[in-house]
């Protein structure tokens, strides 16, 4: 009997230490660099405001954003993750969704219909490729988007990087490939009344 308390004394202290041991362990860190922290923060300093801005560079026959009110509300933010709808008029269809992925920084364009389903074309964009700086970073167009932009038959959008800039005064979103540019600048310096939730989120 003597032996059989032992036994089960041991596998008690066996288990407190491996209880103890699980209690004490701590999820993987999710590593990023100062210049890509930089550039987060920089967007996220403005969590909760909005901003109206205007296209300065558009080299297409589209007229898809003319004469409309352009804005962009940095509108929910986490640690790892910024909401940025861009309203375009009265189409709040968009949100671009900044992400730090722990290899960098990944953009996506979650595209919705009014009734907040998903658009055919969404959640394409790119990641970061290098370092890039505190105000600026690229996001070349990644795998995925690729292959939705051939089975959409836009196969030249293959191309596409998209850019963002954050200075003290402005944010500029913009994307470029071989003969095509896009760009549309927001003053930081006057915040706007925020706009209600964009398509398929809830306020």
């Amino acid at each position: 009997m003597k032996m059989k308390a032992v036994i089960f004394t041991l596998l008690s202290a066996t288990i407190l230490t491996i209880n103890s041991n699980l209690s004490t362990a701590s999820e993987a860190p999710l590593v990023s660099i100062k210049s890509q922290d930089a550039f987060f923060n920089n967007i996220k300093a403005h969590c909760g405001k909005a901003f109206a801005g205007q296209v300065t560079v558009d080299n297409s026959s589209s007229d898809s954003f003319a004469n409309k009110a352009l804005v962009m509300h940095v509108r929910k933010c986490s640690d790892t993750e910024l909401q940025v709808p861009f309203h375009v008029g009265e189409d709040s269809s968009r949100t671009w969704i900044i992400t730090k992925t722990g290899s960098g920084m990944s953009l996506k364009h979650d595209h919705r219909h009014k009734d907040g389903s998903n658009d055919e074309s969404t959640m394409y964009g790119g990641h970061t490729l290098d370092a890039g700086w505190a105000q600026v970073q690229s996001f070349p167009a990644d795998q995925y988007s690729k292959e939705l932009f051939v089975s959409l038959g836009i196969p030249q959008s293959n191309g596409n990087t998209w850019q963002m800039y954050i200075y003290p005064e402005v944010f500029t979103y913009r994307m470029v490939r071989e003969g095509r540019e896009f760009r549309v600048d927001f003053d930081l310096t006057k915040p706007i009344t925020p706009p209600s939730a964009p398509w398929g989120y809830k306020d």
